[in-house]
Protein backbone atom coordinates (compact mmCIF):
# COMPACT_ATOMS: atom_id res chain seq x y z
CA UNK A 1 0.00 0.00 0.00
CA UNK A 2 1.53 3.23 -1.31
CA UNK A 3 2.17 6.07 1.47
CA UNK A 4 -0.71 8.63 0.16
CA UNK A 5 -3.16 5.13 0.31
CA UNK A 6 -2.00 4.89 3.92
CA UNK A 7 -2.51 8.43 5.21
CA UNK A 8 -5.84 8.32 3.24
CA UNK A 9 -7.08 5.35 5.63
CA UNK A 10 -5.70 7.11 8.78
CA UNK A 11 -7.72 10.25 7.57
CA UNK A 12 -10.81 8.42 7.33
CA UNK A 13 -10.19 6.28 10.67
CA UNK A 14 -10.19 9.86 12.39
CA UNK A 15 -13.17 10.47 11.69
CA UNK A 16 -15.01 7.93 13.46
CA UNK A 17 -12.47 7.08 16.14
CA UNK A 18 -13.80 8.44 19.93
CA UNK A 19 -10.15 8.94 20.88
CA UNK A 20 -7.06 11.41 19.57
CA UNK A 21 -4.98 10.39 16.74
CA UNK A 22 -1.64 11.22 16.37
CA UNK A 23 0.52 11.51 13.75
CA UNK A 24 4.18 12.90 13.22
CA UNK A 25 4.25 16.33 12.94
CA UNK A 26 1.27 16.85 14.83
CA UNK A 27 1.48 18.95 18.26
CA UNK A 28 1.63 16.58 20.84
CA UNK A 29 2.85 13.80 19.15
CA UNK A 30 6.62 13.81 20.34
CA UNK A 31 5.53 14.50 23.85
CA UNK A 32 3.11 11.39 23.85
CA UNK A 33 4.82 8.73 21.49
CA UNK A 34 8.11 9.45 24.71
CA UNK A 35 7.57 6.39 27.33
CA UNK A 36 8.95 6.15 30.58
CA UNK A 37 12.48 4.83 29.56
CA UNK A 38 14.31 7.81 28.21
CA UNK A 39 16.64 5.42 26.48
CA UNK A 40 13.77 4.84 23.99
CA UNK A 41 13.48 6.97 21.35
CA UNK A 42 10.76 5.78 18.56
CA UNK A 43 8.99 7.13 16.38
CA UNK A 44 5.51 5.43 15.58
CA UNK A 45 3.41 6.31 12.10
CA UNK A 46 0.32 6.64 14.04
CA UNK A 47 -0.82 6.67 17.71
CA UNK A 48 -4.29 5.84 18.87
CA UNK A 49 -4.48 7.41 21.95
CA UNK A 50 -7.91 5.13 22.97
CA UNK A 51 -11.22 6.37 25.09
CA UNK A 52 -12.55 2.92 25.72
CA UNK A 53 -12.39 -0.41 24.35
CA UNK A 54 -14.41 0.33 20.98
CA UNK A 55 -11.38 2.29 20.33
CA UNK A 56 -8.93 -0.38 20.89
CA UNK A 57 -10.95 -2.44 18.32
CA UNK A 58 -10.85 -0.16 16.06
CA UNK A 59 -7.03 0.48 16.25
CA UNK A 60 -6.49 -2.73 16.00
CA UNK A 61 -8.50 -3.39 12.78
CA UNK A 62 -6.58 -0.50 11.21
CA UNK A 63 -3.44 -1.60 11.69
CA UNK A 64 -4.26 -5.04 10.78
CA UNK A 65 -5.35 -4.02 7.80
CA UNK A 66 -2.45 -1.76 7.27
CA UNK A 67 0.00 -4.39 7.68
CA UNK A 68 1.92 -2.66 10.64
CA UNK A 69 3.52 -3.63 13.50
CA UNK A 70 1.58 -3.00 16.34
CA UNK A 71 3.01 -1.61 20.06
CA UNK A 72 0.52 -1.29 22.87
CA UNK A 73 0.92 0.54 25.92
CA UNK A 74 -0.83 1.10 28.90
CA UNK A 75 -0.57 3.34 31.73
CA UNK A 76 3.37 2.91 33.87
CA UNK A 77 6.77 1.88 33.09
CA UNK A 78 8.12 -0.54 30.28
CA UNK A 79 11.57 -0.15 30.43
CA UNK A 80 12.62 -2.48 27.76
CA UNK A 81 10.47 0.04 25.47
CA UNK A 82 7.89 -2.77 24.33
CA UNK A 83 5.36 -0.21 24.34
CA UNK A 84 6.47 1.74 21.20
CA UNK A 85 7.70 1.17 17.78
CA UNK A 86 8.99 2.65 14.77
CA UNK A 87 7.23 3.18 11.83
CA UNK A 88 4.42 0.57 13.12
CA UNK A 89 1.42 2.34 15.33
CA UNK A 90 1.16 2.32 19.35
CA UNK A 91 -2.14 1.45 20.67
CA UNK A 92 -2.06 3.76 23.33
CA UNK A 93 -4.60 2.89 26.49
CA UNK A 94 -3.17 5.55 28.89
CA UNK A 95 -6.11 7.97 28.51
CA UNK A 96 -8.23 4.86 29.96
CA UNK A 97 -7.79 5.31 33.74
CA UNK A 98 -10.98 4.61 35.16
CA UNK A 99 -11.38 2.58 38.49
CA UNK A 100 -14.90 1.68 39.99
CA UNK A 101 -15.51 0.18 43.49
CA UNK A 102 -17.92 -2.02 44.85
CA UNK A 103 -17.06 -1.82 48.13
CA UNK A 104 -19.82 -4.43 49.17
CA UNK A 105 -18.40 -7.19 47.11
CA UNK A 106 -14.95 -5.96 47.64
CA UNK A 107 -14.07 -6.00 43.77
CA UNK A 108 -12.54 -3.50 41.71
CA UNK A 109 -12.80 -2.65 37.88
CA UNK A 110 -9.99 -1.20 36.32
CA UNK A 111 -9.40 -0.09 33.11
CA UNK A 112 -5.96 -0.69 31.05
CA UNK A 113 -4.26 2.50 31.48
CA UNK A 114 -4.55 2.86 34.83
CA UNK A 115 -1.27 3.14 36.88
CA UNK A 116 -1.88 1.84 40.88
CA UNK A 117 -1.77 5.95 42.03
CA UNK A 118 -5.60 5.43 40.02
CA UNK A 119 -6.44 2.31 41.74
CA UNK A 120 -5.13 2.86 45.53
CA UNK A 121 -6.75 6.41 45.06
CA UNK A 122 -9.97 4.82 44.66
CA UNK A 123 -9.86 1.58 46.60
CA UNK A 124 -8.20 3.64 49.79
CA UNK A 125 -11.41 5.13 49.99
CA UNK A 126 -13.24 2.27 51.75
CA UNK A 127 -9.71 0.80 53.35
CA UNK A 128 -9.32 -1.81 50.45
CA UNK A 129 -6.76 -2.21 48.07
CA UNK A 130 -5.01 -5.28 46.04
CA UNK A 131 -1.49 -5.95 45.14
CA UNK A 132 0.32 -3.13 43.49
CA UNK A 133 4.02 -2.48 42.35
CA UNK A 134 5.78 -0.60 44.31
CA UNK A 135 6.11 2.50 42.89
CA UNK A 136 3.07 4.42 42.59
CA UNK A 137 3.38 5.32 38.68
CA UNK A 138 3.47 1.52 37.36
CA UNK A 139 0.63 0.57 35.12
CA UNK A 140 -1.67 -1.64 36.30
CA UNK A 141 -1.64 -3.67 32.89
CA UNK A 142 1.83 -4.70 32.43
CA UNK A 143 2.50 -5.15 36.17
CA UNK A 144 -0.72 -7.66 35.98
CA UNK A 145 -0.35 -9.72 33.45
CA UNK A 146 3.47 -10.70 33.35
CA UNK A 147 2.80 -10.83 37.53
CA UNK A 148 2.68 -8.50 40.09
CA UNK A 149 5.08 -7.94 42.24
CA UNK A 150 4.53 -5.90 45.51
CA UNK A 151 3.95 -4.81 49.19
CA UNK A 152 1.09 -7.15 49.33
CA UNK A 153 2.23 -9.94 47.98
CA UNK A 154 3.03 -11.77 51.81
CA UNK A 155 -0.54 -11.05 52.83
CA UNK A 156 -2.32 -11.39 49.43
CA UNK A 157 -0.59 -13.08 46.49
CA UNK A 158 0.55 -11.56 43.34
CA UNK A 159 -1.36 -8.50 41.67
CA UNK A 160 -2.40 -11.90 39.32
CA UNK A 161 -3.41 -13.98 42.28
CA UNK A 162 -6.38 -11.21 42.81
CA UNK A 163 -7.79 -11.06 39.32
CA UNK A 164 -11.34 -12.01 38.67
CA UNK A 165 -11.50 -11.57 34.76
CA UNK A 166 -9.80 -9.97 32.16
CA UNK A 167 -11.38 -8.04 29.38
CA UNK A 168 -9.28 -8.69 26.09
CA UNK A 169 -9.49 -7.39 22.43
CA UNK A 170 -7.57 -10.84 20.56
CA UNK A 171 -5.85 -10.37 17.56
CA UNK A 172 -9.03 -11.14 15.18
CA UNK A 173 -10.92 -8.31 16.62
CA UNK A 174 -13.08 -10.35 19.11
CA UNK A 175 -13.83 -8.95 22.36
CA UNK A 176 -13.56 -11.76 25.34
CA UNK A 177 -13.58 -11.64 28.98
CA UNK A 178 -11.69 -14.64 30.45
CA UNK A 179 -12.39 -15.74 33.97
CA UNK A 180 -12.10 -18.92 35.84
CA UNK A 181 -15.57 -19.62 34.24
CA UNK A 182 -14.85 -18.56 30.59
CA UNK A 183 -12.19 -18.76 27.79
CA UNK A 184 -10.28 -20.51 30.84
CA UNK A 185 -6.82 -21.42 28.89
CA UNK A 186 -7.21 -17.82 27.99
CA UNK A 187 -7.39 -16.51 31.82
CA UNK A 188 -4.66 -18.74 32.62
CA UNK A 189 -2.38 -17.55 30.32
CA UNK A 190 -3.06 -14.06 31.09
CA UNK A 191 -1.84 -14.24 34.75
CA UNK A 192 2.17 -14.31 33.75
CA UNK A 193 1.85 -14.63 30.34
CA UNK A 194 2.29 -10.80 29.44
CA UNK A 195 0.59 -9.36 26.47
CA UNK A 196 1.21 -12.25 24.04
CA UNK A 197 -2.64 -13.15 23.81
CA UNK A 198 -4.52 -9.67 22.90
CA UNK A 199 -5.26 -6.09 24.41
CA UNK A 200 -6.45 -6.09 27.76
CA UNK A 201 -8.90 -3.26 27.97
CA UNK A 202 -10.45 -3.97 31.71
CA UNK A 203 -9.14 -5.78 35.13
CA UNK A 204 -11.55 -7.23 37.77
CA UNK A 205 -9.80 -7.54 40.96
CA UNK A 206 -11.00 -8.67 44.57
CA UNK A 207 -10.07 -6.55 47.11
CA UNK A 208 -8.79 -6.90 50.79
CA UNK A 209 -9.06 -4.64 53.34
CA UNK A 210 -6.13 -2.74 54.37
CA UNK A 211 -5.11 0.53 56.07
CA UNK A 212 -5.84 3.00 55.34
CA UNK A 213 -3.18 3.48 58.06
CA UNK A 214 -0.71 0.91 57.51
CA UNK A 215 3.43 0.79 59.06
CA UNK A 216 6.31 1.37 56.88
CA UNK A 217 9.01 3.20 55.45
CA UNK A 218 13.06 2.36 55.74
CA UNK A 219 16.02 2.00 57.52
CA UNK A 220 19.52 2.82 56.44
CA UNK A 221 23.17 1.93 57.34
CA UNK A 222 26.47 3.55 56.30
CA UNK A 223 27.73 1.27 53.16
CA UNK A 224 30.74 0.50 55.11
CA UNK A 225 27.97 -1.42 57.01
CA UNK A 226 26.43 -3.26 54.24
CA UNK A 227 27.65 -7.03 55.36
CA UNK A 228 26.46 -6.70 58.54
CA UNK A 229 23.18 -5.25 57.26
CA UNK A 230 22.34 -7.91 54.22
CA UNK A 231 23.50 -10.99 56.30
CA UNK A 232 20.98 -9.14 59.00
CA UNK A 233 18.77 -9.08 56.17
CA UNK A 234 18.41 -12.72 55.58
CA UNK A 235 18.00 -13.87 58.86
CA UNK A 236 15.09 -11.73 59.38
CA UNK A 237 13.76 -13.00 56.66
CA UNK A 238 13.30 -16.45 57.66
CA UNK A 239 10.03 -17.26 58.89
CA UNK A 240 8.50 -13.36 58.29
CA UNK A 241 5.03 -13.45 59.17
CA UNK A 242 2.42 -13.14 56.63
CA UNK A 243 1.76 -9.44 57.48
CA UNK A 244 4.82 -8.41 57.03
CA UNK A 245 8.03 -7.74 53.48
CA UNK A 246 10.95 -6.88 54.03
CA UNK A 247 13.38 -5.34 50.92
CA UNK A 248 17.24 -5.43 50.66
CA UNK A 249 19.03 -2.39 48.85
CA UNK A 250 22.23 -1.01 48.07
CA UNK A 251 21.27 2.81 47.11
CA UNK A 252 22.33 5.74 47.22
CA UNK A 253 20.97 8.51 49.91
CA UNK A 254 17.99 9.85 48.89
CA UNK A 255 19.29 13.20 49.61
CA UNK A 256 21.43 14.09 46.43
CA UNK A 257 24.58 13.68 48.18
CA UNK A 258 25.43 10.63 46.61
CA UNK A 259 26.41 8.84 49.51
CA UNK A 260 26.32 4.80 49.29
CA UNK A 261 24.09 3.26 51.93
CA UNK A 262 22.57 -0.44 52.74
CA UNK A 263 18.84 0.16 53.19
CA UNK A 264 16.41 -1.91 54.38
CA UNK A 265 12.34 -1.50 53.05
CA UNK A 266 10.41 -2.46 54.73
CA UNK A 267 6.24 -2.52 55.73
CA UNK A 268 3.84 -4.57 57.67
CA UNK A 269 -0.35 -4.76 57.59
CA UNK A 270 -1.24 -6.16 60.75
CA UNK A 271 -2.70 -4.35 63.55
CA UNK A 272 -0.26 -1.33 64.37
CA UNK A 273 0.29 -2.42 68.07
CA UNK A 274 1.83 -5.38 66.31
CA UNK A 275 3.56 -3.73 63.40
CA UNK A 276 5.65 -1.80 65.86
CA UNK A 277 6.47 -4.80 67.72
CA UNK A 278 7.52 -6.41 64.57
CA UNK A 279 9.90 -3.63 63.10
CA UNK A 280 11.77 -3.18 66.41
CA UNK A 281 14.27 -5.56 65.29
CA UNK A 282 14.97 -3.45 61.58
CA UNK A 283 15.03 0.06 64.17
CA UNK A 284 17.27 -1.39 66.80
CA UNK A 285 20.28 -3.15 64.59
CA UNK A 286 22.88 -1.25 64.10
CA UNK A 287 21.55 0.85 64.76
CA UNK A 288 20.64 2.67 61.90
CA UNK A 289 22.00 6.70 60.61
CA UNK A 290 18.12 7.00 59.15
CA UNK A 291 15.25 5.63 60.50
CA UNK A 292 11.60 6.80 58.92
CA UNK A 293 9.69 3.45 59.10
CA UNK A 294 6.17 4.00 61.29
CA UNK A 295 2.48 4.25 60.97
CA UNK A 296 1.40 6.19 57.04
CA UNK A 297 -0.92 5.98 54.94
CA UNK A 298 -0.96 2.90 52.08
CA UNK A 299 -1.14 5.50 49.60
CA UNK A 300 1.94 7.39 51.06
CA UNK A 301 3.98 3.74 51.15
CA UNK A 302 2.65 3.50 47.58
CA UNK A 303 4.52 6.35 46.59
CA UNK A 304 7.73 6.62 49.00
CA UNK A 305 9.84 5.82 46.54
CA UNK A 306 8.40 7.10 43.68
CA UNK A 307 11.23 10.51 43.49
CA UNK A 308 13.74 7.63 42.75
CA UNK A 309 12.45 6.46 39.68
CA UNK A 310 11.66 10.06 37.46
CA UNK A 311 10.38 10.05 33.51
CA UNK A 312 12.39 10.31 31.42
CA UNK A 313 15.53 8.67 33.06
CA UNK A 314 17.64 7.03 30.49
CA UNK A 315 17.58 3.32 32.75
CA UNK A 316 19.17 -0.01 31.89
CA UNK A 317 17.92 -3.20 34.22
CA UNK A 318 18.86 -6.70 34.76
CA UNK A 319 17.37 -9.48 36.86
CA UNK A 320 17.30 -12.79 38.29
CA UNK A 321 16.27 -14.76 40.81
CA UNK A 322 18.94 -16.72 43.37
CA UNK A 323 19.13 -19.88 44.37
CA UNK A 324 20.07 -18.77 47.79
CA UNK A 325 21.70 -15.23 49.54
CA UNK A 326 24.43 -16.55 50.52
CA UNK A 327 27.72 -14.95 51.67
CA UNK A 328 29.27 -14.81 48.32
CA UNK A 329 26.58 -13.43 46.47
CA UNK A 330 26.22 -10.75 49.55
CA UNK A 331 30.36 -10.09 48.92
CA UNK A 332 29.66 -9.36 45.29
CA UNK A 333 26.77 -7.54 45.45
CA UNK A 334 28.52 -5.28 48.00
CA UNK A 335 32.36 -5.55 45.65
CA UNK A 336 29.88 -4.64 42.89
CA UNK A 337 27.49 -1.65 44.24
CA UNK A 338 30.85 0.29 45.45
CA UNK A 339 31.71 0.76 41.72
CA UNK A 340 28.49 1.73 40.80
CA UNK A 341 28.94 4.98 38.30
CA UNK A 342 25.35 6.48 39.11
CA UNK A 343 23.78 7.79 42.03
CA UNK A 344 20.35 6.72 40.69
CA UNK A 345 21.45 3.33 40.00
CA UNK A 346 21.46 0.58 42.65
CA UNK A 347 20.63 -2.63 43.67
CA UNK A 348 17.35 -4.37 45.16
CA UNK A 349 16.95 -7.86 46.87
CA UNK A 350 12.41 -8.91 46.84
CA UNK A 351 12.08 -11.33 48.97
CA UNK A 352 9.09 -14.15 48.28
CA UNK A 353 7.08 -15.29 51.11
CA UNK A 354 3.99 -16.22 52.48
CA UNK A 355 0.47 -16.03 50.35
CA UNK A 356 2.67 -15.93 46.70
CA UNK A 357 4.88 -18.98 47.44
CA UNK A 358 1.25 -20.70 48.48
CA UNK A 359 0.23 -21.23 44.83
CA UNK A 360 0.97 -24.04 42.65
CA UNK A 361 3.77 -23.55 40.41
CA UNK A 362 1.38 -24.26 37.14
CA UNK A 363 -1.91 -22.83 38.41
CA UNK A 364 -1.37 -19.55 36.92
CA UNK A 365 1.42 -18.62 33.81
CA UNK A 366 3.52 -17.62 36.45
CA UNK A 367 5.61 -20.32 37.88
CA UNK A 368 8.36 -18.60 40.52
CA UNK A 369 6.43 -19.92 44.12
CA UNK A 370 8.93 -20.86 45.96
CA UNK A 371 10.40 -18.88 48.50
CA UNK A 372 13.37 -16.89 48.32
CA UNK A 373 15.00 -13.52 46.29
CA UNK A 374 14.52 -11.83 43.22
CA UNK A 375 17.45 -9.51 42.25
CA UNK A 376 17.00 -6.27 40.24
CA UNK A 377 20.02 -4.34 39.03
CA UNK A 378 18.59 -1.36 37.98
CA UNK A 379 21.04 0.97 35.97
CA UNK A 380 19.22 4.65 36.06
CA UNK A 381 21.18 7.94 35.03
CA UNK A 382 20.23 11.67 33.49
CA UNK A 383 22.72 12.44 30.95
CA UNK A 384 23.50 10.25 28.22
CA UNK A 385 27.40 10.59 28.56
CA UNK A 386 26.97 8.21 31.24
CA UNK A 387 25.16 5.58 29.33
CA UNK A 388 28.26 3.59 28.37
CA UNK A 389 30.05 3.28 32.08
CA UNK A 390 26.17 2.53 33.62
CA UNK A 391 25.03 -0.05 31.13
CA UNK A 392 28.54 -1.49 31.25
CA UNK A 393 28.10 -1.56 35.23
CA UNK A 394 24.77 -3.25 35.11
CA UNK A 395 25.82 -6.40 32.30
CA UNK A 396 29.00 -6.32 34.97
CA UNK A 397 27.72 -6.62 38.09
CA UNK A 398 24.92 -9.20 36.38
CA UNK A 399 27.83 -11.50 35.19
CA UNK A 400 29.67 -11.19 38.60
CA UNK A 401 26.40 -12.89 40.02
CA UNK A 402 25.56 -15.36 37.36
CA UNK A 403 26.88 -18.24 39.84
CA UNK A 404 24.51 -17.65 42.55
CA UNK A 405 21.43 -17.26 40.24
CA UNK A 406 19.00 -19.67 39.86
CA UNK A 407 17.22 -21.10 36.26
CA UNK A 408 13.85 -18.56 37.08
CA UNK A 409 13.62 -14.98 35.81
CA UNK A 410 10.63 -12.52 36.30
CA UNK A 411 9.16 -11.82 32.65
CA UNK A 412 8.63 -7.87 33.95
CA UNK A 413 12.06 -7.03 34.45
CA UNK A 414 13.84 -8.87 31.56
CA UNK A 415 15.65 -6.41 29.51
CA UNK A 416 15.57 -5.92 25.70
CA UNK A 417 19.17 -7.20 25.40
CA UNK A 418 18.73 -10.71 26.65
CA UNK A 419 21.31 -13.16 25.12
CA UNK A 420 19.66 -17.05 24.20
CA UNK A 421 16.17 -17.63 25.36
CA UNK A 422 15.10 -15.49 28.45
CA UNK A 423 11.14 -15.45 27.86
CA UNK A 424 11.49 -19.47 27.81
CA UNK A 425 13.35 -19.41 31.14
CA UNK A 426 11.03 -16.93 32.85
CA UNK A 427 7.88 -19.39 32.13
CA UNK A 428 10.04 -22.81 32.28
CA UNK A 429 7.96 -26.13 32.21
CA UNK A 430 4.85 -23.86 31.51
CA UNK A 431 6.01 -22.09 28.34
CA UNK A 432 4.82 -25.24 26.31
CA UNK A 433 1.10 -24.84 27.87
CA UNK A 434 1.85 -20.61 26.54
CA UNK A 435 2.81 -21.81 23.38
CA UNK A 436 -0.51 -23.59 22.97
CA UNK A 437 -2.75 -20.47 24.27
CA UNK A 438 -0.36 -18.42 22.18
CA UNK A 439 -1.59 -20.21 18.86
CA UNK A 440 -5.01 -20.18 19.80
CA UNK A 441 -5.21 -16.87 20.10
CA UNK A 442 -2.66 -15.29 18.22
CA UNK A 443 -1.49 -17.43 15.56
CA UNK A 444 0.23 -14.87 13.70
CA UNK A 445 2.44 -13.64 16.46
CA UNK A 446 -0.34 -10.06 15.36
CA UNK A 447 1.14 -9.11 19.38
CA UNK A 448 4.92 -9.84 19.02
CA UNK A 449 6.44 -6.90 20.48
CA UNK A 450 6.38 -7.82 23.73
CA UNK A 451 8.37 -10.55 25.79
CA UNK A 452 7.14 -12.55 22.90
CA UNK A 453 6.49 -16.43 23.38
CA UNK A 454 6.15 -17.83 20.23
CA UNK A 455 2.97 -19.79 19.00
CA UNK A 456 3.47 -23.44 18.98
Amino acid sequence: MSLDAVQTAIDEFSGSFGGKVMRPGDALYDETRRVHNGMIDKRPLIIACCSGTADVKSALSLGRSLGLDIAVRGGGHNVAGKATVDGGMMIDLAPMTAVLVDAKARRARVQGGATWAHVNRETQVHGLAVTGGQISSTGVAGLTLGGGVGWLMAKHGLSLDNLLSVEVVTADGEVLVASAEDHVDLFWGLRGGGGNFGIATCFEFALSPVGPMVTGGLVAHPFSKANDVLRFYRDTTVGLSDDMVVFGALIHAPDGSGMKIAALLAAHFGDLAGAEAAMQPLKSFGPPVMDVIGPLPYCSLNTMLDGGVPRGALNYWKASFLSELSDGAIDTMIECFAHCPSPMSGLLLEHFHGQVTRVAPDATAFPHRGEGFNILILGQWQNPDETVDSTAWVRDTYDALRPFMASGRYVNYLADDEAGDPVRAAYGENYPRLQTIKAKYDPENVFHLNQNIQPS
